[in-house]
């Protein structure tokens, strides 16, 4: 359906985005309408079932193709590998009720302006709107492009000076009230789920129907006991998932819903401000900031004042982020591009706190509503955990695949019994009952039940280990993680930097170092004035806020913090400005204190900061600071020592961290907030550099060399400096003694030259004391053949850039070695870990929250190490703030996944084994009793499922991982010998018998005294009705033979199948398991041979000669003998496994191996001392779509 498209049927919807979704137009048909509920009728619920399972069915059989001019219902496909349907109804809203009490018209001039989406959306005359809600996000119908387009949102292409022209002065109550209508509120709803709907849809499940199934099934044949079990059993998991369903749902509510009823200052047009609640907020309203300790309701463009907001919601660091306001450029691009470096300065987020509000001209702190409701950034965090991305792991789809082979095989089997019964003419209603247990035997109810138990007893494991999961599927993902990204500061080094000393300069180079070990005060000058003044600190409460970093800074230069008084007037200075000046410790200084008047805030883009401050008493100054190299490059020249280069390196080799700073005087009739930041930050005059200490946390090396010693792979992600990245990665084991380090340089192409990429080898030398300058991470020239061994390739977000564009067939051959990426963009992390997943990596991400958002959900699994609402988005959070957490959760995947996989071949066996032998005893039209089914159902199979996932993970990661799908050849052979050992065993007991010389003599003649009293109990039970007898259907020596065949071979299988090392502990550390084996073997072995006659009559079996018996036990042992024996011999051996590998010469089709390989063979390979330019690229490659082919032992 739908290859053959109407014109204007199809489209996307969010184009390019990472929700991306194809679109289907389609119309309500009445007679296809009245057809499907006839169907529903006749079907007995059956058919809307399985449209409530395949969304696109219900639209293709009720709906006809149309264009989406003319849709009332539209399907939705999503872009990605899965293509999953959902279908939505198209909504009607109409402006009539506002055409009366404001007078609206077609040609009214507030919706004539086609300027907006809104007014593009409204269809003449008629005043109609049409929309479609999809995953909480609105998309009305654009009448003039044809498409439908999001809602809830201000223009992207507004310039600067049209947001302030068009929305300066607020919205008319007319306008407000149009887009209330059609942008709906500004709330984050997240409905608590009732009860009754979280049930319903957990029951609808396709397995839960089948169970129903099975449990009518099994009350036609008064099979009730285990039938009321597995309703036990289900009635106890349904319970289970609808309590966590329900308590995600409740915190999710709690966590959204304060943002929902603030009160918040509105100015309108004509009316001027007025209090308004924050769900009546639109898109282009006029907000007025007062006070301190705001919520922020909606995300929202800062146009007048300042504000410092604490964004801890979004990044997962609680640090003051000052923002300042939108300036009003001539030029007429949109904002965004207009701004300097992140427009996202401008942008006060929803949930976030504005911590201080500080007027600007107007005397006024004002902001223009950017977006509502799920639309803001919050929403969008909410709505990433709404609707989760859905997982590739193949491991699942193979599961619905083994469960398809069960049902065809469970198919083959109906046939036989249906031959075999009719041929014996049975009655009709026992021939479908017959043929109808075949089904629930080759597929087992609880299997999917027993799959989950490993999960949620790792997950339980976990959870006591300090490790929160949001996403219980994705443990099983952890267990095949072969490369773990990191994030450096606050999660392998310490959050806290402790300041070390500066190393001030002046016209003649560098000075001596100044340690703050020594207690001496700073040397009075610009240095100590930049240190105290240039940072974003605030005053609240008495308390000095903000970020770590600039709070030792300032700390270190020992002056105070206050606000300017009344005492105080100093032109341009407003009320309250930040003062700092030195206390009387510090001693004389040249300046009495300076007043903080304006900040270019610090953005990872810029990797600066600038702020302007006026001398009590003096002239006026521009401070700042940032990353050295680009301090240096907006100094003037003859002020930056020559040595520049190698006294940054001699800190950044030992891993300090290394601030640089600057300053310029100002002319003082100048106003502050009319200099730009390009003519500020020009000229200026070098000071020094800061040099603070950022140690390695205690547990990071010993992680690391964990990690490597198993061969996953490790790689450091971070925005701090490149050289001391590498140092931290030489330190932390990342980077072994001996392995060299590459430097790849791209540039972007200038005026002259095209884009150009280069390879150097960055030398190591031992550190020496300070006195010797010639001692630093420096590059070299190398042989030609230096290259060979173990290598690294270290690059700067910067370089990454450049490769991506202009370098792209060389991106998976860095990325295969790459260790060290620095200076990197949030945005360029979660690139980084998508271009890894698209060479087929399974990829982990850690990092502490802050600017790590993006690549924690990008990732296969992410781990947070902050508690922050931000974390929320990660499937893991732990609470220790240190990468312990990491092998922690490999091992534990590990364990889950192959206690997955023994379930698997467990469940597949205890089916067959069951299978076979109905199957066989079907032969002679006969069958296992209830009470036979419920011993092998609940007393075997059901504990065994129960107690044999609960095996913990062994505490040694081994440098392999277990398979991740269940068609690997290992997993495959061992479920298919197995099944023929068991069919050749049963094969063998059910003729053998046939053929004993008491076989065909009289029931009491081979045990007179156990047979005599059943063939009386047979003769007197004649007329009671078939199913409550006790032995006259089912009482034969061949079924006494097959019960105790498969019951004691399902005991003997779990024994065989429950795998301990190498990556789960040991079997018999799980006492529980082998107690309960203990017993089960034990009271089988009693009813063999104990002669009970109550006991022979219950269970519907005949006494047997004991030798019988004895060869009963000879044949289950040499199924046990030889299934172990394969087992351990060929299936789990891994060394022969490898050599069959390479002796069909099979290789891995994973993209990374595959390169490997190539570069492996490839003897120009790393280029050392060369410089590349992009015109001289061949063919770019472009990573295949992200598509696993990892097939491993």
């Amino acid at each position: 359906m739908g290859d053959h498209l109407e014109k204007g049927q199809h489209a996307l919807l969010n184009e390019g985005d990472e929700n991306e979704m194809e679109i289907f137009g389609y119309r309500t048909h009445g007679c296809r309408k009245a057809l499907c509920l006839i169907g529903s009728i006749f079907s007995l619920g059956i058919l809307p079932l399985v449209f409530y399972w395949r969304p696109a069915w219900h639209v293709w059989a009720n709906c006809i193709p149309c264009s989406l001019q003319e849709a009332d219902v539209v399907l939705l496909r999503t872009t990605d590998e899965f293509k999953i349907y959902s279908w939505k109804k198209v909504i009607w809203i109409s402006l009539s009720a506002l055409s009366s009490t404001s007078g609206l018209t077609p040609d009214h001039p507030l919706i004539t302006d086609e300027e907006y989406i809104i007014n593009r959306a409204i269809r003449k005359p008629d005043l109609k709107v049409r929309y479609i809600k999809v995953q909480k996000i609105r998309y009305v119908w654009n009448n003039l492009e044809g498409q439908f387009q999001k809602i809830g949102s201000l223009e992207d292409w507004f310039s600067s000076a049209k947001i302030h022209q068009k929305f300066g002065l607020g919205l008319t109550s007319e306008e407000q009230e149009i887009r209330r209508l059609i942008c709906g509120p500004n709330a984050i709803d997240v409905e608590i789920t009732p009860i009754w709907k979280l049930l319903i849809k957990e029951v609808l499940n396709p397995f839960y129907i089948f169970q129903l199934f099975s449990v009518c099934l099994w009350f036609s044949e008064d099979y009730k006991e285990y039938a009321l079990a597995i309703i036990l059993m289900s009635v106890v998991s349904i319970a289970l998932t609808v309590y966590d369903l329900r308590e995600q749902s409740v915190k999710l509510h709690h966590l959204v819903e304060s943002h929902n009823s603030i009160t918040v200052s509105v100015c309108e047009r004509k009316a001027g401000a007025q209090d308004l609640k924050s769900r009546l907020l639109v898109p282009g309203d006029l907000l007025i900031l007062t006070g301190s300790r705001v919520q922020m309701p909606c995300d929202a463009i800062l146009i007048d004042g300042s504000c410092v907001v604490d964004e801890g919601m979004l990044t997962g660091e609680s640090i003051p982020v000052t923002k300042t306001p939108l300036s009003q450029s001539a030029s007429s691009a949109p904002w965004k591009m207009q701004a300097e470096a992140d427009p996202r300065r401008h942008v006060l987020f929803c949930g976030t706190e504005v911590i201080q509000a500080k007027a600007g001209c107007s005397g006024t702190v004002k902001a223009v509503v950017l977006q509502t409701g799920f639309n803001t950034a919050k929403g969008d965090l909410v709505r990433s955990i709404l609707y989760p991305k859905p997982m590739n792991f193949k491991l699942y789809r193979d599961a619905i695949r083994f469960l398809l082979c069960l049902v065809g095989t469970a198919t083959i089997g109906m046939i036989y019994t249906l031959c075999v019964y009719v041929l014996s003419g049975e009655p009709p209603e026992e021939v479908a009952r017959k043929a109808l247990d075949i089904i629930t035997i080759a597929v087992p109810p609880a299997l999917p039940a027993a799959l989950t138990t490993g999960i949620i007893y790792a997950q339980r494991r976990l959870k006591k280990k300090g490790i929160f999961c949001i996403s219980p599927q994705r443990i099983n993902v952890c267990g095949q993680l072969n490369l773990v990204c990191f994030d450096k500061t606050g999660t392998l080094t310490r959050g806290g930097l402790d300041p070390w000393g500066v190393v001030p300069c002046d016209q003649n180079g560098f000075q001596a170092v100044h340690s703050f070990a020594s207690g001496k005060a700073l040397p009075r000058g610009p240095l100590c004035a930049a240190m105290a003044s240039c940072h974003s600190l605030i005053l609240l409460d008495g308390t000095i806020q903000g970020d770590p970093l600039d709070l030792k800074m300032f700390e270190a230069t020992k002056w105070e913090m206050t606000f300017s008084g009344d005492d105080i007037h100093l032109k341009e200075m407003l009320a309250h400005t930040v003062v700092v000046k030195p206390t009387d410790i510090v001693g004389q200084v040249p300046v009495e204190g300076l007043a903080i008047l304006h900040h270019f805030p610090f953005s990872s883009a810029l990797q600066r900061m600038t702020v302007i401050v006026q001398q009590m008493g003096g002239g006026r100054l521009a401070f700042m600071k940032g990353a050295p190299e680009r301090v240096a490059s907006f100094c003037q020249p003859d002020t930056v020592p020559a040595c520049f280069i190698s006294e940054l390196q001699i800190y950044t080799t030992q891993g300090f961290r290394v601030i640089g700073l600057a300053y310029k005087k100002l002319e003082t009739d100048c106003s502050t907030t009319a200099l730009m930041r390009e003519k500020v930050e020009s000229d200026l005059i070098f000071l020094g550099l800061l040099i603070l200490e950022n140690r390695l946390k205690e547990e990071t090396k010993p992680v690391l060399e964990e990690l490597i010693s198993a061969r996953i792979r490790t790689v450091m992600i971070t925005g701090d400096n490149l050289q001391t990245a590498i140092t931290v990665a030489r330190k932390s084991g990342m980077v072994s003694e001996g392995q060299k380090v590459i430097l790849v340089e791209a540039n972007e192409a200038t005026g002259s030259s095209s884009a150009s990429i280069s390879w150097q080898l960055v030398e190591e030398k031992k550190h020496v004391p300070f006195g010797n300058q010639d001692n630093y991470i420096n590059i070299r020239e190398v042989p030609d053949n230096a290259g060979e061994g173990s290598y690294h390739f270290a690059l700067s977000g910067k370089s990454f850039h450049v490769i991506s564009q202009h370098f792209s067939s060389l991106l998976p051959k860095i990325l295969i070695n790459g260790t060290i990426f620095a200076r990197m963009s949030p945005g360029q992390k979660s690139s980084l870990v998508e271009e890894f997943q698209k060479l087929d990596y399974f990829v982990g991400m850690c990092g502490d929250g802050a600017n790590d958002c993006g690549a924690l959900k990008m990732a296969h699994v992410g781990i947070s190490l902050s508690e922050q609402e931000a974390s929320v988005a990660s499937p893991f959070t732990s609470k220790t703030p240190n990468i312990e957490c990491v092998p922690h959760l490999i091992k534990e995947g590990r364990a889950a996944l192959v206690t997955s996989f023994c379930m698997f071949k467990y469940m597949a066996l205890y089916s067959m084994i069951q299978y076979v032998g109905v199957l066989l005893l079907y032969w002679e039209t006969n069958s296992l009793s209830n009470y036979q089914f419920l011993f092998q159902d609940l007393a075997i199979t059901t504990l065994i499922g129960v107690t044999m996932n609960l095996n913990g993970a062994n505490p040694k990661l081994v440098p392999f991982r277990p398979a991740g799908r269940l068609i690997s050849p290992p997993l495959l052979l061992s479920v298919i010998f197995n099944i023929l050992l068991s069919l050749a065993m049963h094969i063998v007991g059910f003729v053998l018998v046939q053929k004993q010389p008491w076989y065909l003599m009289e029931l009491h003649s081979v045990c007179p005294v156990r047979n005599d009293s059943i063939s009386a109990l047979t003769t007197a039970s004649l007329n009671v009705p078939e199913k409550t007898r006790s032995n006259s259907t089912f009482a034969s020596f061949e079924n006494t033979t097959i019960w105790f065949l498969g019951t004691i071979n399902c005991i003997i299988v779990a024994l065989v199948f429950s795998k301990g090392k190498p990556f789960r502990q040991p079997m018999y550390t799980n006492y529980i398991f082998v107690l309960v084996l203990i017993l089960q073997m034990g009271v089988c072995l009693f009813i063999l041979f104990a002669d009970i006659p109550d006991l022979h009559r219950r269970l519907d079996l005949l006494c047997t000669p004991v030798l019988w018996r004895v060869y009963i036990l000879i044949m289950i042992s040499s199924n046990f003998v030889v299934s172990l024996a394969v087992e351990e011999a060929i299936i789990e051996n891994r060394a022969l496994w490898i050599a069959v590998k390479r002796c069909f010469g099979y290789q891995s089709k994973s993209q990374y191996q595959i390169w490997q390989r190539n570069l492996a063979n490839d003897s120009s390979w790393p280029p050392l001392n060369q410089t590349s330019y992009s015109d001289m690229q061949g063919v770019s490659y472009s990573n295949p779509v992200f598509e696993s082919n990892e097939e491993q032992l």
